[in-house]
């Protein structure tokens, strides 16, 4: 499907404003409405990235799960997260994620937040200013969140791993990135409360969805999903908004899930 630069920008300017919060559903993004502080939506942010693989339906039945246990402020819950209490309300697991993993992954988020007071701290405290995107800092913000897995009592396993991917082993790091475009864009869907770093240094969240897309579109040459399909893709869309590249996302991968037409 070959556009002219010209009509892909105005087709993708129509998409992206066309879905807004009125769209929202479905969307791990929905769990993240209800929370009433920065801290609360970080957390919830970030459990509800790393839950964000397989189909829109199971993921967001894993979450309804979850928060239904963890509530309205999730950082009070991590702050205050008691395995046993855990264990005793919710046997959950989500496809190779086991219960084990998700508590390996509770006790991670509750013992960063003891040590840097929140999400945002410790995401910040991995950020530099002159790197030209998020890139470096996904490479060394799962170190951290490993090294803590692996000291925990169930230890390093594989699906903890899968939690916290870095660019460097090839990954488009889907879920880190999309984490980051909730945290750092601001719109209807998006929530701009990380200021501190550019919209125009993030990278767009890969899946098989945005893939599909951006292959039909020539946003990408490449076949398989992967970090340089993920920079790929995004250094073409900053040519139709620099400032704001990955503000598209949202729509094209809805374009696909919901079966629509570009």
């Amino acid at each position: 499907m070959r556009y002219s630069n010209s009509v892909l920008k105005e087709k993708l300017e129509f998409h992206y404003k066309a879905f807004d919060i009125s769209s929202l559903a479905p969307d791990p993004a929905e769990f993240l409405r209800d929370k009433s502080t920065n801290e609360d939506i970080e957390i919830a942010g970030l459990i509800s990235s790393v839950m964000a693989y397989g189909n829109v339906k199971q993921i967001n039945a894993t979450l309804k799960a979850l928060f239904t246990v963890i509530g309205l402020e999730p950082f009070e819950f991590i702050r205050n997260f008691k395995i046993r209490d855990f264990k005793e309300k919710i046997n959950l697991k989500h496809r190779f994620y086991t219960t084990s993993d998700i508590i390996t992954f509770l006790i991670i988020l509750s013992r960063i937040v003891g040590e840097y007071g929140s999400i945002k701290n410790y995401f910040l405290s991995q950020y530099r200013n002159e790197d030209e995107s998020v890139k470096n800092m996904l490479e060394r913000a799962p170190e951290k969140f490993l090294a803590l897995a692996e000291a925990s009592q169930a230890g390093l396993t594989p699906g903890v791993r899968f939690m916290f991917p870095k660019p460097s082993g090839g990954s488009a790091c889907k879920r880190m990135n999309l984490f980051l475009r909730w945290m750092v864009r601001k719109d209807s869907i998006d929530y701009g409360i990380w200021s501190e770093i550019p919209a125009s240094k993030l990278i767009i969240p890969v899946d098989t969805h945005i893939a599909k897309i951006a292959q039909k579109l020539r946003l990408t040459k490449r076949k398989n999903v992967s970090w340089k399909m993920a920079e790929e893709i995004t250094e073409n869309l900053r040519k139709f908004d620099p400032e704001d590249p990955v503000k598209y996302d949202f729509a094209l991968c809805h374009i696909v899930m919901r079966k629509l037409s570009f």
